[in-house]
């Protein structure tokens, strides 16, 4: 049975509430005031919580906003009960993340008419993620798999080889071999790095960065550092001549590690998914009080669904000689979102596809 949290700082009122839930064979615990509700919420771990506003100690607002700074209590049913029923204090409530709003007196069928409602919908919500957290693995599993794979076989192959013909290859041959076997190893290792750090991405959020660290996290003359990585990839994909490249001095609030990291995902995607032949432009500049820079190829491009599901899942059709993880792009992502910035995608399939990165400009303090 479903496990309900009562705080309410009036006796009477709390009382009821418990017995009615008792009656109805809930398994309930209480609280009379907010601080004592907080502690209750992760000892208790109820599946709802029913929250007085006014309440001495820490108000009901108090504690709906530290809990949804929680990751493990973000999406909690949270229920106001209040004497105020005035538009504004709904407005405030919902605000914070409120999930419904029990106005005082209530009746007994108020009650269980609106737990039954957040219930269900609890229910239908965590059914729904449930659904989506098996698509996510079935498509990691086969990606990854695929992704390992490819690399590992012709690293075996390229050594079997070496190894039967080392006696009849040249000095020559023998480096192209070894450089061969060092590109598809570091392919490997790339994503390996990238699951983990994909894992350790998403336990974080903004509000977990302070404006100090975010002050240290600053890179000048990030434009050179982004010409860098454009020119160093575009010689490993033989395109120098596709590279075109227009970019103001910038600085942005990323630490170079990490702008390094964005742009060699964004960049290398664009390089992979378009073909010989076909420009990849590069440019950026400040403007509204944001550092922004854009990188445009002309090939495959994203399906509308694709754009909408960038996350962990297959970045493009399975059976595609260029299918990927799509483990690239959400940490590019990620990194940039961290640090109050935001990746915008534009994509038309077998045209075109516009990535746009826009971070504030920390000059502007």
């Amino acid at each position: 049975m479903a496990k309900i949290l009562v705080i309410e700082d009036e006796a009477g009122v709390r009382d009821s509430i418990v017995d009615i839930l008792n009656a109805e064979n809930f398994i309930v615990d209480s609280a009379t005031n907010g601080q004592e509700g907080l502690s209750q919420i992760h000892e208790f771990k109820p599946d709802l919580v029913i929250c007085d506003v006014m309440m001495p100690v820490l108000d009901g607002y108090g504690v709906l906003e530290q809990i949804r700074q929680d990751p493990h209590f973000a999406t909690l049913p949270f229920v106001f009960l209040s004497a105020k029923a005035e538009r504004a204090d709904l407005r405030s409530g919902m605000d914070l993340g409120a999930d419904d709003y029990l106005t005082k007196p209530f009746t007994h069928a108020d009650l269980l008419r609106m737990i039954h409602t957040r219930l269900e919908a609890q229910g239908a919500v965590q059914a729904k993620n449930q659904q989506q957290l098996s698509a996510l693995r079935s498509s990691i599993s086969g990606a990854l798999s695929r992704e390992l794979g490819g690399p590992m076989r012709e690293v075996l192959k390229l050594a079997t080889t070496l190894i039967d013909k080392a006696d009849t290859l040249e000095p020559e041959q023998v480096a192209n071999f070894a450089k061969a076997i060092h590109r598809n190893a570091q392919r490997t290792a790339r994503l390996t790095q990238n699951v983990m750090l994909f894992a350790k991405l998403e336990r974080l959020s903004p509000a977990q960065i302070s404006a100090e660290t975010l002050q240290q996290q600053r890179t000048e003359r990030a434009d050179e550092i982004i010409a860098e990585i454009a020119q160093t990839l575009a010689a490993d994909y033989l395109r120098d001549d596709d590279l075109e490249i227009a970019l103001e001095p910038l600085a942005v609030p990323l630490s170079e590690t990490q702008l390094r990291k964005v742009c060699e995902e964004l960049l290398d995607n664009a390089f992979k998914f378009s073909e010989v032949g076909t420009p990849i432009k590069v440019f950026g500049s400040y403007g509204d009080g944001k550092v922004t820079f854009y990188i445009i190829d002309y090939g495959q491009g994203m399906t509308p669904d694709q754009l909408a599901h960038v996350g962990a899942y297959l970045q493009f059709e399975p059976d595609s000689d260029t299918a990927g993880t799509g483990l690239g792009l959400t940490i590019a992502k990620r990194l940039v979102e961290l640090h109050r910035g935001e990746v915008l995608i534009e994509s038309i399939p077998g045209q075109q596809t516009i990535v746009r990165v826009a971070l504030p400009d920390s000059s502007l303090g």
